[in-house]
């Protein structure tokens, strides 16, 4: 069973004042990491598997919801902890790209104890993408995201626990991590860290 240890008080509290507000959940900031509260602004994610490997790692391994061109052949992987509010902002920034991207949102837990949680949850929404809307628009506000579920099914419990074990099988610190085929040059392309839409754009290739 997936036991999420909540963070020490100290730790909670930084992560409660990192997310308020938008502004200042992502001036200068990118990135949610393991070791810190925040990594420095978005650069080339370092993986111990070369691009490629890791790409199809992620995409066997791998399970979420998935939002934006279903049909697309080359889906981007996006590897997020719920209570990441960089994560939050590389949400909404992706979203003018639902028309030519096909995402796949991936939760992992390590922030803190409401992360296994929400991410099952989201996973179990009915509709996942509309949940997850709602969600990190509360985190962004700072208040915390979507209520904690009474319990987490085993099904999404173990998804939680398995794509945790994928992220640090990755040797990646940060969150958003996203795994991705650029669509135009067909590169594997890693980035850890929240983009804004212009630049994931060009990173993505569309």
């Amino acid at each position: 069973m997936l036991k999420a240890t909540p963070a020490p008080f100290a730790q909670r509290q930084r992560l409660h004042l990192l997310a308020l507000p938008l502004v200042a959940a992502v001036a200068g900031l990118a990135a949610c990491s393991k070791t810190e509260e925040t990594a420095p602004a978005a650069a080339p994610a370092a993986s111990a598997l070369p691009p490629a490997q890791a790409y199809e790692k992620v995409a066997i391994t791998g399970k979420g919801f998935t939002v934006g061109a279903l049909m697309s052949a080359n889906p981007v992987f996006v590897l997020f902890d719920p209570q990441c509010p960089h994560c939050g902002h590389l949400w909404q920034t992706s979203q003018p790209l639902l028309g030519k991207v096909k995402f796949v949102w991936v939760p992992v837990s390590f922030i803190n104890g409401k992360s296994a949680p929400q991410g099952a949850a989201i996973l179990a929404a009915s509709n996942p993408a509309e949940f997850m809307t709602a969600h990190e628009a509360s985190l962004l506000a700072g208040t915390g995201g979507a209520p904690l579920p009474a319990s987490m099914s085993p099904e999404h419990e173990a998804i939680i626990r398995a794509n945790t074990e994928l992220f640090n099988s990755l040797k990646v610190e940060s969150v958003p991590y996203i795994v991705a085929k650029n669509l135009k040059t067909g590169a594997v392309v890693t980035n850890a860290g929240a983009m804004e839409t212009a630049a994931l754009a060009e990173f993505l290739g569309v």
